[in-house]
C-alpha cells in the first residue's frame, strides 16, 4: 500500500509513506467500508447505490433493484454484483425480512421471527432517514450491519471448518465472500496493520449529540431482526460512531446540481472533499484515508478517477520515505473574487464548523503573520474554535499519551 500508520510527536496516528513517491504518483487505491448516496440521489435511479457509478440508460437499459418490499429507499444498482454485495453487507439485515443468520448458525428449535414487527421497525427507521436527509444515520446503521455481517461470516466459517473434513480453510473464505468481503473492499489486516475494530478504536471523532429519535429506531430494527442484537449499540457507542462518521467521512464524486441546503451553515453535514461538500455524490467511510490529516498545502489529494467509490490517493509533490501524507478537507484554493485573507478566513471557518479545529498548517501560520492589524482583529472575532476539539477513545488516548512519554524520555536520555 506504500503507507504505514505511525504516531507523530504528539502521539497522534498519521499516515506516512514507506518509500519515495514521485509527484503525481498514485500512492494507493482504497475501497470504503460503507457508503451512502446523497439523499436526493438515493432513489433517483441516476447512480448505483453501492459503487456510485453513473447509470447511463442511453447505452444500456439494464438496472438492478431488489423487490419493492426489500427496497424501501428505492435503491438502484449498476450490476448484479453491486446489488448482491450491498445486500449481503447491510441491506439484508436492515431492510429485508430474510433470516439474519446462515443455517449453520441458527439455533435448533429457535422461535419464529417476528416478520411483521421487523418490517414495522424497518419502515419507521426508513421514514426517519428520509425525513432527516442526512448521511450520518444511514452510515452508522450500515456500519453496524456490516460489522454484524463480518462477524457472522467468521462464525459461519469456523463452524464450517469444524464440520468439514480436514478442517479446510476454504470454507471460511467462502463464508466471508458470501458476506461481501472480497478483493474490492476496505483495507484491513490483510493489507494493513489493523483489523476493522482496531481502526475504529484508534480513529478520531467529534463529540456529537444524536437526535433522540435515532437510537431507539436503530435498536428496534436490530432487536426485531435478532433479539439481543440491539445490545451491540449502547447510547455511548452510538454517539461515538456518529462522531467518527462526522469526522472521517469523505465526499465522493462531483456534480453541479446538488440542491442548496436550507440548514444553518454550522448544521450542514461536512465531508472531507477538496471540491466542497456541495458538489459531492455521496459520503463514504474509508479505513486508511481516515488517518490523513488536513493541510491547506496538502501532500496528496483524494481522487475518484473511475467515477465510483474507489479512492485513488495521488501525491501532489515528491515525497521522501517517512513523509506524512496530508490532504485537503475543504476547498483550499483562492477564488477569483477573494483576497488572500478572505480565502484563509473561508477555509478556516469551514474547518472549524466541520471538524472543530483551528488550522495550524504552515500556510495558515504564514498568511496569518501577513494579515493587517484590522484583518487580525476581524478574524479573531469570527474564530469559532480554538485548538482541536476532536477526540480519541479512552484506550487510544492512554496509548497516545504513553507513546509521547516514551519519546520524551528517549529525547531526555540523548541530551
Amino acid at each position: 500500500m506504500n503507507v504505514e500508520i505511525k504516531s507523530n510527536d504528539d502521539g497522534r496516528k498519521v499516515l506516512r509513506v514507506t518509500k519515495d513517491i514521485e509527484a503525481g504518483e498514485t500512492i494507493y487505491k482504497e475501497y470504503p467500508v460503507v457508503a451512502v448516496l446523497d439523499a436526493d440521489l438515493e432513489s433517483s435511479g441516476k447512480y448505483c447505490s453501492h459503487c456510485f457509478r453513473a447509470l447511463d440508460f442511453s447505452t444500456s437499459s439494464t438496472a438492478f433493484q431488489l423487490p419493492e418490499n426489500q427496497n424501501p429507499l428505492g435503491s438502484t444498482f449498476c450490476s448484479e454484483h453491486c446489488l448482491n454485495t450491498n445486500k449481503s453487507q447491510s441491506t439484508s439485515l436492515l431492510f429485508t425480512q430474510e433470516p439474519p443468520l446462515p443455517p449453520e448458525l441458527a439455533a435448533p428449535n429457535s422461535p419464529a421471527l417476528d416478520v411483521e414487527g421487523r418490517k414495522a421497525a424497518q419502515d419507521k427507521f426508513v421514514e426517519y432517514v428520509k425525513k432527516e436527509k442526512r448521511a450520518g444515520p444511514l452510515l452508522v446503521a450500515r456500519f453496524i450491519a456490516r460489522q454484524v455481517a463480518l462477524e457472522t461470516a467468521k462464525l459461519a466459517g469456523k463452524m464450517s471448518d469444524v464440520t468439514a473434513a480436514g478442517g479446510s480453510a476454504s470454507a471460511s473464505a467462502k463464508a466471508e465472500d458470501a458476506q461481501g468481503k472480497k478483493k474490492e473492499d476496505f483495507t484491513d489486516a490483510e493489507e494493513g496493520d489493523y483489523l476493522l475494530a482496531d481502526h475504529m478504536e484508534r480513529l478520531r471523532y467529534l463529540g456529537v449529540k444524536p437526535n433522540e429519535e435515532e437510537l431507539p429506531l436503530i435498536s428496534a430494527v436490530l432487536e426485531k431482526t435478532l433479539p439481543g442484537l440491539e445490545q451491540f449499540v449502547t447510547e455511548e457507542r452510538h454517539a461515538t460512531l456518529l462522531g467518527k462518521m462526522a469526522y472521517n467521512a469523505i465526499g465522493v464524486g462531483y456534480r453541479e446540481d446538488k440542491p442548496e441546503s436550507t440548514a444553518r451553515p454550522e448544521d450542514i453535514e461536512k465531508t472531507r472533499t477538496p471540491t466542497g461538500t456541495q458538489h459531492q455524490l455521496g459520503s463514504a467511510f474509508y479505513t486508511l484515508s481516515s488517518y490523513a490529516n488536513h493541510s491547506c498545502t496538502p501532500s496528496a489529494k483524494l481522487t475518484f478517477p473511475s467515477n465510483t467509490t474507489e479512492l485513488h490517493l495521488i501525491s501532489t509533490r515528491a515525497l521522501k520515505k517517512g513523509d506524512e501524507i496530508t490532504v485537503a478537507f475543504v476547498d483550499v484554493n483562492q477564488h477569483d473574487n477573494e483576497s488572500g485573507a478572505e480565502a484563509r478566513r473561508r477555509r478556516r471557518i469551514e474547518l472549524a464548523r466541520g471538524w472543530r479545529f483551528a488550522c495550524g498548517c504552515e500556510k495558515c501560520e504564514e498568511e496569518g503573520r501577513e494579515l493587517s492589524k484590522e484583518e487580525k482583529e476581524g478574524e479573531k472575532e469570527k474564530e469559532e474554535v480554538v485548538g482541536d476539539e476532536s477526540k480519541v477513545e479512552e484506550s487510544a488516548r492512554r496509548f497516545e499519551e504513553r507513546e509521547k512519554e516514551i519519546r520524551e524520555e528517549k529525547a531526555n536520555d540523548v541530551e
